[in-house]
């Protein structure tokens, strides 16, 4: 099951995911704290399909709770309260954000607040995965103290009888007796003992208390060495197969480990209804995940085909791809291509248009389409070197000149894409267009098209493909 990790703050709230399977937690970015942080983490409590969420628990030097405690629990509170069903454990933590923000330095790449608290929740939630793991509890008890007021000299002796719990333990008790033998008499036989009983359980708490440190110390040390042999692996929506397999050379893996994983037969129920020959593109859903260097080219891309698979049947859509007459194959094509084409906030509209010229028999006519036929077969633009040669490419891809969707998907779509094109807008359009601006613009006839091709986007609309 999938798990967010929170790392609580006044101002910013830093957000990690794990999968319960992997047990490897994944910085996912900050929510800030201005009235809109509980409806933010409903959404993602939705869109990662759990209930589960690890708070880091600060405490003191000394193991107590303080004031951002108290602040963590209040928020725990006010979060289940906020959204129904949900599951709340805590994770100490100590010094996460300078740990985060030494780990950030690392990296020696430019980074901002809200990625310390994404980086100190990955933190977090990793400890709490490894301590699950391990059998130990999500959070100690905490220590209840109570102030005795006695006899000084008494309460010092009752203490080093305490301390005496070592190696020469019965040695230094009887010394330690002698020396109170003579505050006996003055002090009620009852409170002796419990004081004497409270001494050597909080000698017996203090050590057991320093073994657990050390332990714990060794503990971040392994886990420590473990991450300095762990990557990041990013697919982008929109990103290509080509894309991936690129930052996969950067990671060190060679061209045949490269090509055994792509052309390895993964055994998924969605990919069994591609057409005969088609690769991974579309299928690999946009996500970062965190691998062991030891993982291997099928392992990587097994995670993000299962990504995918989780997408397909939490937003069920291939019957509400079927709903629209298109198969789970030509809706994730058809989400590909407004993956490329649309920005933030217009993959619903994008799509009706598309899908408007599917149902009147019309020609996508996307470029984007055009540009994944070139990199098919001519990447570095050495046969197609002006665009009026590579409109007329001849490709199953080019929907400049086919009919209807293209033989496959031209690239990894994100979540936005996918329910576009399962739930449309509910617009006429039938063109549009990027402006100069990066505005969209919409028109019902190719007159009016036209227009806005003179008016928005004189520079844009020649570019190369």
């Amino acid at each position: 099951m999938k798990i967010i990790g929170l790392d609580v703050g006044t101002k910013r709230i830093g957000v990690a995911r794990a999968d319960s399977s992997t047990r490897i937690a994944v910085p996912s970015g900050f929510i800030p704290v201005d009235g809109s942080e509980w409806a933010e983490l409903e959404e993602l409590a939705a869109l990662n399909n759990t209930n589960l969420f690890v708070l880091g628990m600060p405490r003191s030097n000394e193991g107590k709770e303080t004031q951002q405690s108290l602040y963590a629990r209040n928020f725990a509170k006010t979060l289940t309260e906020n959204i129904p069903g949900a599951k709340v454990r805590f994770q100490d933590e100590s010094l996460t954000s300078v740990e985060a923000e030494k780990r950030l330095k690392a990296k020696k790449k430019p980074y901002a607040k809200g990625d310390i608290d994404a980086e100190a929740a990955a933190i977090i939630l990793q400890d709490f995965l490894e301590n699950l793991k391990n059998g130990i509890p999500a959070v100690a008890p905490a220590v209840n103290v109570e102030e005795v007021e006695e006899e000084p000299n008494l309460m010092q002796n009752t203490i080093d009888t305490a301390t005496a719990m070592t190696k020469k333990g019965t040695d230094k008790l009887m010394m330690s007796a002698k020396k109170t033998k003579h505050k006996i008499k003055k002090t009620p036989i009852i409170i002796i003992a419990i004081l004497l009983i409270a001494g050597i359980a909080g000698g017996v708490w203090f050590i057991q208390r320093e073994i657990a440190k050390r332990e714990y110390e060794e503990y971040l040390a392994k886990v420590a060495a473990e991450k300095a042999e762990v990557f990041n692996f990013t697919i982008r929506p929109g990103e290509t197969i080509f894309d991936v397999k690129k930052h996969l050379a950067e990671e060190g893996y060679t061209s045949a480990e490269i090509e055994e994983g792509f052309n390895f037969d993964y055994e998924f129920d969605f990919l069994k209804e591609r057409p005969t020959g088609a690769t991974l593109e579309g299928y690999l859903y946009g996500e970062t995940y965190e691998f062991y260097r030891t993982a291997t080219v099928k392992e990587i891309l097994t995670k993000f085909l299962l990504g995918m698979d989780e997408v397909i049947k939490t937003n069920d859509l291939k019957a509400k791809f079927a709903a629209h007459d298109l198969s789970l194959h030509e809706g994730i094509t058809l989400a590909s291509i407004v993956q490329k084409e649309s920005p933030a906030g217009e993959h619903a509209k994008v799509a009706q248009v598309f899908m408007s010229r599917l149902t009147y028999g019309w020609r996508l006519g996307s470029d984007v389409t055009v540009t994944y036929a070139l990199d098919v077969v001519d990447p570095d633009r050495t046969t197609y070197k002006d665009n009026a040669a590579a409109l007329s490419i001849n490709s199953c891809y080019n929907t400049r000149i086919n009919t209807g969707l293209p033989c496959g998907p031209i690239s990894n779509p994100g979540l936005a894409s996918l329910l576009a094109v399962a739930t449309p807008s509910d617009t006429a359009y039938l063109y549009f267009l990027t402006g100069d601006d990066g505005l969209m613009y919409y028109s019902y006839t190719e007159a009016e098209h036209n227009q806005n091709a003179v008016t928005h986007c004189k520079s844009l609309c020649n570019v190369s493909l």
